[in-house]
């Protein structure tokens, strides 16, 4: 990843509109997602790197932070921002790349599951409400599958080994809650759901212990 840009990833220039962005996504993902596109294994990787630029440039405020550092990397003779080139721009590259859109992720698994259950607990035999739980679980499972992607893109610094720890044993929690839930979606037994809220509240005390 030393010449990332994810502009040139997403095929578009650096002033293009949020809309554009998303239009942009939405192409690439038709063309190179593998359960799409079966013509080559090398879809995944170039998925994984479309996913990550448009969890960046798809955000205001995290496309707004990448220009900026785009911008410092210019004015020290840098075309691309890269994590060999010193140690500080390094770590700024990490949490660009990796930790901000990480934690996105995991902030739209995590708040969410409250509500939900309030909903869900009005009848948890309604078909409609249930339908409406497994959607949630489903894409949680998109999103976590994409945090582990992101996540194993790029080395973690030293500096930030416990932060990237806590991270790791977030999404692992995570991928454990959302199994025993979706057990509960497909037998009712209570014991299920109850451990996977409990495996959520331990994600939520690791993703607590990572914010820096």
């Amino acid at each position: 990843m030393s010449d990332t840009n994810y502009y040139t990833i997403l095929q578009i220039s650096a002033s293009a509109s949020q809309e554009e962005v998303k239009d942009a996504y939405r192409r690439l993902v038709k063309q190179f997602h593998p359960d799409l596109n079966l013509t080559t294994a090398a879809n995944h990787e170039r998925m994984a790197a479309i996913n990550a630029a448009y969890e960046v440039l798809g955000d205001p405020q995290h496309r707004q932070s990448y220009d900026e550092q785009r911008q410092r990397c210019r004015t020290i003779g840098q075309t691309v921002p890269n994590p060999q080139r010193g140690h500080d721009l390094e770590l700024q590259w990490w949490f660009s790349q990796v930790y901000h859109p990480v934690c996105h992720l995991i902030d739209g698994i995590l708040e969410p599951l409250p509500s939900q259950l309030n909903a869900l607990a009005a009848d948890p035999f309604d078909d409609d409400l249930m339908a409406e739980f497994q959607s949630y679980l489903d894409r949680c499972q998109q999103s976590l599958a994409l945090a582990q992607r992101c996540f194993q893109m790029m080395p973690n610094p030293t500096e930030v080994a416990k932060v990237a720890t806590n991270l790791f044993y977030c999404l692992s929690l995570i991928g454990d809650g959302l199994e025993e839930m979706d057990r509960f979606s497909q037998c009712f037994n209570d014991y299920y759901l109850h451990t996977g809220q409990e495996l959520f509240r331990h994600a939520a005390n690791a993703y607590d212990r990572a914010n820096v």
